[in-house]
């Protein structure tokens, strides 16, 4: 099987290439020190060309200093970007949108840090220069590493999966249009598709009907995306009058790239920064509502406040969740583990209201602290109901793409009693469409579902 950058086993290498596997796998690439050499050259050199070597400044250090700092910048601003993520070569969308989008994104970051402190990393006029060149520069940076990746690896080898019209439509249109891949094989069913791909030494899998997501999902895809198989479905048009936005033209068809998890590494990293950024920002409030409702609530149930119980957590691992108890400390002693509904009897007096305004899930922060949650996110379940939602409902499992969170979607559009494919719905929504703007929402919506149902 064609395995273009499988990672080696570490077993037998030298030192120095077992390091360079284990940045791999930390998500490092040559393209960030690339970057980097490119973004802090250019402002020595555009520094140069304006003023020479007489810069306008107490000392050149300063602005050494100072172009150290804005090369990090852009480097974390692509990072988060996706800039440095692995890209499947069929389709690939055009790099320079993207590339003056996040340089521009950078700049403004370095034009805010200057009005805010009053030092400027760099002469004024040079953030303008490196708007262009940057991003004239990371561009070219990015076309070279596709060329020199197609050189290394060859012409992409296509495996067509469908009817035998279908099939042979495709290879007309990869024929006409892109005479850069080479179809490898057919197959008409995916019954046998890991073999198929190792047969042909296929390096792209186009599956040509709809109807065949559902016999890859999860398997083989983790096997195909592991072996960095790029996996491509054709969009149909019941697939467009369901808003889907995202796709590849490949030879002039419209595809989507598919993979296992929803969403990629930058991103998840990009969430757990803004989630210890609101807990800073938000600390002083948080201990005193903590202490708050702590002293209430062991005034109304005694003692044992904290309540522990084992949840399901991101890619289906489980961890000890804490919230402020609100049952009796029997609750689960005759029937067992049970969903809440509204009205439970098993309630405290008294505490029913921390449930309705979710303050007694706050202890959760510290779960988000450790890393286990997120502030925003799918709701996380019991094992036990996880294992009966998993085998009755499809698609269950990919709500663990995202850390589970404290308030999500699925709790302010819905309640306790809302069926769990309803919250589903609401779950995988915002897998697929996060973002820290849809956080912000999440999170000032949630105020005021709990001011609402605090007024009931």
């Amino acid at each position: 099987m064609h395995t273009e950058s499988l990672s080696p086993p570490a077993v037998g290498l030298s030192l120095p290439k077992r390091l360079l596997l284990r940045m791999r796998v930390k998500g490092f690439r040559f393209l960030h020190g690339i970057d980097a050499v490119v973004l802090y050259s250019l402002m020595v050199l555009t520094t140069i060309a304006r003023f020479g070597f007489d810069w306008p400044t107490f000392s050149p250090s300063y602005y050494l200093i100072g172009f150290g700092f804005a090369t990090a910048i852009h480097l974390v601003v692509y990072y988060f970007g996706g800039l440095y993520q692995y890209e499947q070569r069929l389709g690939a969308p055009a790099i320079l949108p993207t590339v003056i989008i996040l340089t521009g994104t950078a700049v403004l970051v370095l034009a805010a840090i200057a009005l805010a402190t009053g030092r400027y990393l760099m002469p004024r006029l040079n953030l303008a220069v490196l708007f262009v060149l940057g991003s004239i520069m990371v561009t070219i940076m990015r076309l070279v590493s596709r060329r020199l990746r197609y050189r290394r690896f060859g012409r992409p080898r296509v495996l067509l999966v469908g009817n035998p019209d279908d099939a042979s439509l495709a290879a007309e249109h990869l024929a006409d249009n892109d005479r850069g891949v080479t179809v490898a094989g057919r197959v008409g069913d995916t019954a046998d598709l890991l073999e198929a791909v190792a047969a042909t030494d296929s390096t792209d899998v186009l599956l040509l009907s709809g109807s065949l997501l559902d016999s890859i999902y999860p398997h083989p895809l983790e096997d195909l995306e592991l072996h960095k198989i790029g996996v491509y479905r054709r969009i149909s048009p019941a697939d467009t009058l369901l808003g889907l936005q995202r796709s590849r033209q490949i030879a002039g068809m419209p595809f989507v790239a598919l993979r296992t998890r929803a969403v990629p590494t930058h991103r998840l990293r990009l969430k757990r920064a803004f989630d210890l950024l609101v807990l800073i920002v938000l600390s002083p409030i948080i201990l005193f509502t903590v202490a708050a409702v702590a002293f209430y609530t062991r005034i109304r149930a005694g003692r044992g406040v904290i309540f522990r119980q084992t949840r399901v957590g991101r890619h289906g691992q489980p961890f000890t969740l804490v919230k402020f108890r609100t049952m009796r400390h029997d609750a689960e002693s005759e029937a067992g583990a049970q969903l809440a509904t509204e009205g439970d009897p098993r309630v405290v007096g008294g505490l029913g209201c921390l449930r309705a305004t979710r303050l007694d899930e706050l202890p959760q922060l510290w779960n988000v602290l450790k890393g286990e949650m997120s502030i925003v996110g799918p709701r996380p379940e019991r094992p036990e109901f996880v294992s009966r939602f998993e085998q009755v409902i499809p698609g269950y499992g990919r709500r663990h793409d995202l850390p589970p969170g404290i308030t999500g979607l699925a709790q302010i559009r819905a309640h306790y009693h809302t069926d769990a494919r309803y919250k589903l719905g609401h779950d995988l929504q915002y897998v697929v469409n996060w973002s820290p703007v849809l956080d912000l929402t999440i999170m000032t919506e949630t105020i005021f579902v709990m001011l609402r149902r605090s007024v009931r």
